[in-house]
């Protein structure tokens, strides 16, 4: 089994910062890709940003320049630091891993429980 666990998020004015993080831990084998979705009331899930174990890096076009993927490997973790926050950031934020479990060998998608981030106006 794999668990993700999510922390950082929280309630921010616009123009703040904060720093998601999501650490997998259990049989993984290895880990392809890590990376952030999001959900607003009433919208659909969108990817926000991800980045793969190679450093392959994508962002949605609203985050760019505002919001910061990384990775320490050595941790299976990954960070998203958001700056300039606007009122339309807000939603809840799950962290996903594209990784392949140690015992079965087989490739899976493994999700956070979510962190809600609230940005003011």
């Amino acid at each position: 089994q794999v668990q993700l666990v999510e922390s950082g998020g929280g309630l921010v004015q616009a123009g703040g910062s904060l720093r998601l993080s999501c650490a997998a831990s259990g049989s993984i084998f290895s880990i392809n890709a890590m990376g952030w979705y999001r959900q607003a009331p009433g919208k659909q899930r969108e990817l926000v940003a991800t980045i793969t174990s190679g450093g392959s890096i994508y962002y949605l076009d609203s985050v760019k320049g505002r919001f910061t993927i990384s990775r320490d490997n050595a941790k299976n973790t990954v960070y998203l630091q958001m700056n300039s926050l606007k009122p339309e950031d807000t939603a809840v934020y799950y962290c996903y891993a594209d990784l392949i479990e140690r015992l079965s060998a087989f490739e899976y998608d493994y999700w956070g429980q979510g962190t809600q981030v609230t940005v003011s106006s």
